[in-house]
């Protein structure tokens, strides 16, 4: 009687409602990220390391330290919220509990590296293409696994609160 006299059911389907909209907001930039990357570069160590050290047949300048601080100044901080968002949402589903540390171990890992891997392309060496590749490939699929996972379990508890 109390969850309905306070009110509380309406404030459950609210956040949830709230929830599927952020999560329908980060699917959106989920699919932009990849046309970005893919714009830019493809899943070749060539095209990854011609993109970082630059192309003479392409006419293309290595990307310089500053354009990379910038781009590493906003990432690390848009990236950062994000997982936290997303592994705190996570947390919340019926998941096993290794299954929660496993996807939250690799969407931390795969976001810092994919940053890391562009560093270590222009000022180290052109091998870590690898590594970007192998990051970006990871982080996309930890969001895209985050994204469905809190979503199904946002959409299964909706249709369980409406059944009551």
């Amino acid at each position: 009687m109390r969850f309905f006299a306070t009110g509380e059911q309406n404030r459950q389907l609210l956040m949830n409602s709230l929830i599927l909209m952020f999560l329908g907001y980060v699917l959106l930039l989920w699919i932009s990220n990849g046309m970005m990357y893919f714009h830019k570069m493809a899943l070749t160590p060539s095209s990854v390391v011609n993109y970082y050290l630059g192309s003479e047949q392409d006419f293309t300048q290595p990307r310089s330290y500053q354009s990379l601080l910038e781009v590493s100044h906003f990432h690390l901080f848009a990236m950062g919220m994000l997982v936290l968002t997303l592994t705190h949402l996570m947390i919340m589903t019926n998941l096993a509990l290794w299954l929660k540390l496993t996807l939250s171990a690799a969407i931390y890992i795969s976001a810092i590296v994919d940053e890391l891997s562009g560093w270590l392309i222009r000022f180290v060496h052109p091998d870590f293409a690898y590594l970007k590749i192998i990051s970006f490939i990871t982080l996309e699929l930890s969001l895209l696994a985050l994204i469905i996972t809190v979503m199904l379990s946002l959409l299964l508890a909706r249709g369980n609160m409406k059944r009551k």
